[in-house]
Order: structure tokens, then sequence, then C-alpha cells
């Protein structure tokens, strides 16, 4: 009886919580055009990944990656329809997310509500049916969980791929609620942050959107804490797809493979080790890459306006360097800006370089990327600098 009872007492407070939605109610906005993708931003996805047909958002599923608004969102109310076109598709709406990927992953920090095909399955670990959980570093605390941050609906409500979907996502001083089909399902509480962008998802299969809105609600105090990090006006110059922007020295080098998100390097019988060049020339810059040294004995070495002349050397090997890396097969985010020939440097976020002289270095020049041994890259972004 006292289960039943607790049980009678969590669907009660389910279903009072927050308002039922009202497909009259005012104050909605499109956050799509229908043909393109203004108000939005590819964090680390290319043009090809995101399209319009008939006033329907297509994403290809590749590479996973992420969409993002331009502004970003504290409290407000989201609707769109959703549908898979495989079995096993999987996406997911993020919500209060930083300005970029986090470090080692395609994904930014913030708060999923997941977009998962039913033919995935259910388990104890996740359903199909409108999960909310927190990543990378972003916090939550659940409302029907199972022991650990994931939030789990208390129906089965979603419906299978080729099948539309409905999701209404209202987002409020911290608390966030997901109606699958109408219904209120899911929970969650005490997240932070709780200002930040809205992102789409890519993650392998292909998915449609539609009738994707939003209604603002008034936003109440917030600590500085609880804010995502806003748009540093970063972007990605590696495509997931191909390596479009870049060359290979020398040019018939095969060492280099695209994998996806991530960028691989793994010499094989018959190969040389290969360096990669931006095609695209940078003066001031600031940039941020993440790098995975394979094994024991390799390395990696970066250079910013790569010339004959002079460049700026980021070199794993280096002491300022190597003492803030994590284990070999680990993932190190390394962050920084040159301008007016200094350098400075975070790796994994501890100083490195603080203004480091680099001398007799020309105006501009290319990135290059030079490999000793297995290595991969990933989260490559660069910002103009006044």
């Amino acid at each position: 009886m006292r289960h039943a009872h607790c049980s009678l007492l969590l669907i009660a407070f389910l279903t009072t919580w927050l308002p039922a939605a009202d497909p009259d109610e005012s104050g909605f906005q499109p956050l799509f055009n229908g043909k393109d993708l203004t108000g939005w931003v590819r964090t680390n996805t290319p043009p090809e990944t995101w399209t319009f047909q008939d006033g329907m958002l297509i994403c290809s599923g590749k590479p996973i990656g992420e969409l993002r608004t331009q502004r970003m969102y504290q409290n407000f109310i989201m609707e769109l329809e959703w549908r898979h076109m495989v079995p096993r598709g999987n996406a997911g709406v993020f919500i209060w997310a930083d300005d970029i990927t986090s470090r080692g992953v395609p994904f930014h920090r913030g708060i999923e509500v997941q977009v998962l095909e039913n033919a995935y399955g259910n388990t104890n670990s996740h359903t199909t049916h409108g999960d909310i959980f927190p990543i990378h570093g972003a916090t939550m605390t659940p409302i029907n969980g199972r022991g650990g941050s994931r939030a789990f609906p208390t129906e089965e409500r979603s419906k299978a791929s080729p099948e539309w979907n409905h999701y209404r996502i209202t987002c409020q001083d911290g608390k966030v609620s997901l109606a699958v089909n109408g219904k209120v399902v899911t929970r969650g509480q005490d997240c932070s942050p709780r200002k930040g962008y809205i992102c789409l998802e890519s993650e392998g299969g292909i998915v449609h959107y539609r009738n994707a809105r939003i209604k603002e609600l008034p936003n109440t105090p917030i600590d500085d804490a609880d804010v995502a990090v806003a748009d540093r006006g970063y972007r990605s110059i590696y495509t997931g797809l191909d390596l479009s922007g870049w060359t290979r020295e020398p040019a018939e080098g095969k060492a280099w493979r695209v994998n996806d998100w991530i960028l691989s390097h793994d010499v094989h019988e018959g190969d040389e080790e290969t360096t990669l060049l931006t095609v695209e020339q940078f003066g001031d810059l600031g940039f941020v890459f993440d790098a995975r040294i394979k094994e024991e004995g390799a390395s990696l070495k970066v250079r910013l306006r790569n010339t004959p002349l002079a460049s700026a050397l980021i070199d794993t090997e280096a002491p300022e360097i190597a003492k803030h890396l994590e284990r070999t097969g680990s993932w190190n985010r390394f962050e920084g800006t040159y301008s007016n020939n200094l350098l400075t440097l975070t790796v994994n976020g501890k100083e490195a370089y603080k203004g480091r002289s680099i001398e007799r270095n020309a105006e501009t020049g290319s990135i290059s990327i030079s490999p000793k041994g297995p290595s991969d890259l990933a989260n490559i972004y660069v910002r103009n600098l006044p």
C-alpha cells in the first residue's frame, strides 16, 4: 500500500507541476523559416548535414554533431515535431548548452532531451520515450530517476519510425518538463546551466523536424555559474565528412583518415608520416582543438602561421605542455590565442604559455598538424581576433 500511495503522489505531482499544452496559446515564434538556417549556427557540422524540403528540416545524421541557436534562452516553452526515418535512429534536443562542443566529444555540455527511435529498445539504463539527462559537466536532479542523473518517462508514448512525434519542452527556473504526444511524462529539476543555447543533434540516422516554435517566459534572477558559456566566435574548420579545406604534405600521404567527427592519423604499412595544412591563411586568431595521443612515444606538433620564416609551435613533448596532458589514450583540450606574435595556451584548462613571444613570424600563414605516431583530433575551432 505504501508503494501504491507513493506512486499516486508522484503521478499527481507530475500532472500538476506545469500547465498542459494549449494548441491555440499565443506568444510562440517559429524557430526556423523553412528555407535556411537563419538564426542558427552549425557548431561542428557542414551544410550537407542540415537541409530543408517542403518546409521540413532534414538531418542526414552525418557527421555526428550539433546545430545550435544563435542566441541564448533561459525560461521558455519549445515545441517541435520529429520523426526518425530509419529504425534505431538516435538524436536529441539539447537545452541550456554551451557555445561549442565539450572536450573529446561531438556534443555540447547541457541538458539532453532524448529523441530515440523505438527499435533502439528499452533497458534499465535508457528508454525510447523521452529520457532527460545532463551531459558533459551539466547537472540535474531527476524526477522518476533510477539512481543516477537520468529522468525516465512515466509512460511509453512515442511512435515508431516513420510516424511523427510531438514534443513540448518547458524550461523554467532550472526545471525541465517534457510532454510526449500531448502528455507530460518526464521531468528534472535543479539544472545547471539553466540559461544557454538550444541544439539539435545529428547522430547517425536521418531525422525530420517540422513546426518547431518557441515561447519565451519571463526571466528570473540567475547566478553566473548557471549560465552556459556564451558565443566566443568560434567556427569549425573540419567538416567531419572529408578533408575539404586541408592539404597534405606529401600530397600522396595516406596517414590521415576521416572518421566522422574524429580526424585520425595512423601509419600503416606503406604509409608515411603526413602533415596536414589548412588551405585558409590565418593572422591573429583564437583556437581550440582536442587531441588524443594513442600510444606511448607518439607526439603531435601544431604550428600556427606555418611558413618557411617561422611559426608558433604547440609541441606535446614540450615540458610546459607535457605536464598537463592526460594519460595516453585520453583526450586533451588545447585552447589559446596567437596575437601580436604572442602565444597564450591552456592545456586541459591549465596555463602552459602566457604571452610567449614568437620572433620573426609572418603576418599570415596556415595551420599545420604534424603527428609522430597514431593520434586523433577533434573539435577544431578558430576565431578571428581584431
